[in-house]
């Protein structure tokens, strides 16, 4: 456990760091402290020995190290009050009584990740929550159309289907009007299943391509059973100065489009819980901050991700006032 003192130097030294970005010397510690820079200098080496502080290779000053972090957060770190600014860009979302809960949480991420430059992630609840409330066509082409799914707790789910030859959009309709009339009230995850063994049969006997329209309405609906996410500000990552590195973005990048290891974000735990380094499964070189939201029986994740390097006093405030107002 750090003395007063001690703390108060890790709280500068993270809090400077993640400002801008630079290693912080004695130097500008000492004026700050108004102490000698000899005494900064001891109680930055016992900070160092004790592994929360870390040198780099750039420079003489100091920067936290994963540890540090952790400590920060656990035993100095204050939620921060949101500014009057944060507040009304989030309260534009919740004050619209048109949205849907889906609406209210992908737009008020939306707003975090551009207000903190992180990539905001939102993974859906079980499919065995969504009952299909009704499918929708938009024909494209004859070998072409976008399927809508919608479901009993306001999900929309927009699939673009590309048929394997070219289908008369009269036999499209009547697949839907179909699909309509057997599948509506089913679970999303029971979906694939009651189209093979109810809708099939029926469309065999008056469509002569039913084959391919069966086809290719399985695939949507498989993909829309499997856990959804929505990735807000999946560039923010390239902004940052830690990753300035070619090779370890384009790592980080391919993670971000790699569906398992995304959904491998999703929150097991109450409340916010702060994931550093290597305490997350994503990646040793990021932060994950996220919450579990249960509305209506409604549940999903919402996450947030960046360098390790990041604002987590306000962060916290963001999503904790998030959850406050999807729950009311």
């Amino acid at each position: 456990m750090l003395n007063q003192r001690q703390a108060d130097l890790l709280k500068l030294i993270v809090e400077d760091y993640v400002k801008t970005a630079r290693p912080v010397s004695s130097n500008s510690l000492a004026s700050i402290m108004n102490v000698s820079s000899a005494t900064v200098r001891n109680e930055m080496v016992f900070l160092e020995e004790n592994g929360l502080i870390e040198k780099t290779h750039i420079s003489s000053g100091r920067i936290p190290s994963e540890k540090g972090y952790r400590y920060y957060v656990d035993n100095i770190m204050k939620p921060k009050e949101l500014t009057g600014e944060d507040m009304l860009k989030l309260q534009t979302i919740f004050h619209n009584n048109n949205l849907m809960l889906a609406d209210y949480i992908t737009k008020s991420v939306e707003i975090v990740s551009e207000m903190t430059s992180l990539t905001a992630v939102v993974l859906g609840g079980s499919s065995k929550e969504n009952r299909i409330s009704r499918v929708e066509v938009i024909p494209l082409s004859e070998t072409a159309m976008v399927a809508v799914i919608v479901t009993d707790k306001g999900h929309v789910e927009h699939k673009n289907i590309v048929m394997e030859e070219n289908v008369n959009i009269n036999d499209i309709k009547k697949t839907v009007d179909v699909i309509n009339k057997l599948i509506v009230g089913t679970p999303i995850d029971e979906a694939s299943t009651k189209l093979e063994y109810e809708v099939k049969p029926v469309i065999a006997k008056c469509i002569k391509q039913h084959e391919v329209l069966y086809n290719a309405f399985y695939s949507a609906f498989s993909d829309f059973s499997n856990s959804s996410f929505t990735m807000k500000g999946r560039q923010n990552i390239l902004m940052q100065p830690e990753f300035d590195d070619t090779e370890r973005i384009r790592e980080i990048i391919s993670k971000f489009e790699d569906k398992e290891v995304v959904n491998s974000i999703k929150a097991s735990d109450e409340g916010i819980n702060i994931y550093i380094g290597s305490e997350n499964e994503f990646d040793d070189d990021v932060t994950i901050i996220k919450t579990k939201y249960n509305v209506d029986g409604e549940e999903g994740t919402i996450a947030l991700i960046g360098p390790k390097r990041m604002e987590y006093d306000r962060v916290i405030s963001l999503l904790d006032y998030i959850i406050k107002n999807i729950n009311k």
